[in-house]
């Protein structure tokens, strides 16, 4: 019983840092903390990967979102130097992107709470945690290792043009 609040607990409180996150980054004027919420809802979402026994996602998604990425988009922002102001235009466009946004959370939240009931799988048709990961890795490291490869060598080569669009002439 102890277990079940327990789990319970965690859950929210995975839940609640993601969406608090991903709300702080989303509305944040300074890119730089939008960034850094960006960061602590990753944390979250890797959180609630462990609570869901899968390991090896929650480690992927911290080295390579949160510590990759993440420090990428703030080493570029700094970079730049980007401003959090937004023009007239601009400003038209993210408020009615806003409401639609909003718009469709609601509809979403809305079907959700009409159809209340989750469908509960059989247990037999669902597959170990060991097979998908061991034929996911096979998969990843034989058959698909030159396309991650591939797409290292650009996200690397455009790092390294944004650095030399980016510098400023002296």
């Amino acid at each position: 019983m102890e277990a079940a609040i327990m789990v319970n607990l965690m859950f929210t409180v995975f839940a609640l840092v993601t969406v608090i996150g991903a709300i702080g980054a989303v509305l944040s004027r300074n890119t730089v903390n939008a960034a850094m919420c960006l960061l602590v809802c990753l944390g979250g979402v890797a959180g609630l990967f462990v609570e869901l026994d899968a390991f090896l996602l929650a480690f992927l998604l911290i080295l390579v979102y949160a510590g990759a990425v993440v420090a990428l988009f703030l080493f570029i922002i700094m970079l730049l130097d980007v401003k959090g102001s937004l023009g007239g235009i601009n400003r038209n466009f993210s408020t009615v992107a806003s409401l639609a946004a909003v718009a469709l959370i609601i509809a979403g939240v809305a079907a959700f709470l009409r159809n209340a009931v989750l469908p509960t799988p059989n247990p037999a048709s669902v597959l170990s945690v060991g097979d998908t990961l061991k034929s996911y890795a096979e998969l990843l490291f034989t058959t698909y290792l030159l396309p991650v490869e591939v797409v290292g060598f650009l996200l690397l080569s455009a790092m390294l043009g944004v650095i030399a669009l980016s510098r400023k002439s002296t």
